[in-house]
């Protein structure tokens, strides 16, 4: 099938974009790599009169490394962070979890920030910003703003943006010390949508008692999730004695909207989610024990 006709805008400007956006209203889509939209578009799930592509906005292209955090444009492709030296040194669960995203040709074209705000729950990218407590600047016809992702994925594909709203950069905060990351999925075939997943990232102190650990949760409820009853009961725990099995069950015991589908039932999900945890822990607690 083809989409329904539409006009076609291609800003230079974020500022431009942003006035095409407040023109056109909920007539007005933005094209930011397409790989989510234009499967959509093709197939008549949704339709749109304005396309508004930031493809050729410069400005929200880079990655920046400063200041204890990396700050990463909307419009950077995944392929470009997959290929980032910074990015592998200042943010290893965001560099670890970009090949499951897709294939190469996904990656080549999808962004960073088209994956924030299409926000599919079972996407990798939502769940990594969810577990680095990353902040996502927005600008709008009023100026702009940043938001927590915590507070950013507000429903099944649903975000804090409004229609004359622009995702402009997502900032991460590098994590130092005695850390480790990992992340674990499982899905039906490699480049598929994970039926469920897990990130970790966790702090040691010199004796091998957690300092902080964050786990995110991904195809397991209406957005990423984070695991907070698993987090705290971490809290200052040695390593030695963490039960990871009990961490996965934590982990899974609070979601109350565990999706069931022809791909699994809510039920095989948890049972899925809680392996995933446990092998996630067990994966970045390896790490950041070996750290120096």
């Amino acid at each position: 099938m083809k989409p329904t006709a539409f006009d076609y805008h291609a800003p230079a400007t974020t500022a431009e974009a942003v006035s095409l956006l407040a023109q056109h209203g909920d007539g007005a889509k933005v094209l930011a790599g397409g790989q989510s939209l234009v499967p959509l578009l093709a197939l008549r799930l949704t339709s749109f009169d304005h396309l508004i592509d930031l493809g050729g906005i410069s400005e929200l292209q880079g990655i920046d490394a400063s200041n204890g955090s990396v700050r990463i444009g909307a419009m950077t492709t995944q392929a470009a962070i997959e290929r980032s030296v910074e990015v592998a040194s200042a943010l290893p669960l965001l560099a670890r979890a970009t090949p499951f995203i897709g294939h190469f040709q996904i990656r080549n074209r999808g962004t960073i920030g088209g994956s924030l705000a299409h926000a599919d729950p079972a996407a990798e990218y939502p769940a990594v910003a969810l577990t680095l407590d990353a902040e996502l600047e927005i600008v709008s016809p009023q100026g702009t703003r940043t938001v927590p992702a915590s507070q950013f994925f507000t429903g099944l594909w649903s975000t804090e943006l409004e229609e004359d709203n622009v995702l402009t950069a997502v900032k991460l905060p590098r994590w130092s010390g005695r850390c480790g990351f990992a992340i674990e999925e499982f899905a039906r075939r490699h480049g598929d949508f994970a039926i469920a997943g897990a990130t970790v990232a966790v702090e040691l102190d010199g004796d091998d008692h957690v300092r902080r650990c964050h786990i995110g949760l991904l195809g397991l409820g209406a957005t990423p999730e984070r695991a907070t009853e698993a987090e705290a009961a971490l809290m200052n725990a040695h390593v030695d004695a963490v039960d990871a099995g009990e961490i996965g069950r934590l982990a899974m015991e609070p979601l109350e909207s565990v999706p069931s589908d022809l791909h699994g039932s809510a039920d095989y999900r948890r049972r899925v989610g809680a392996a995933v945890v446990e092998r996630a822990w067990r994966t970045a607690s390896k790490e950041a024990r070996g750290a120096a």
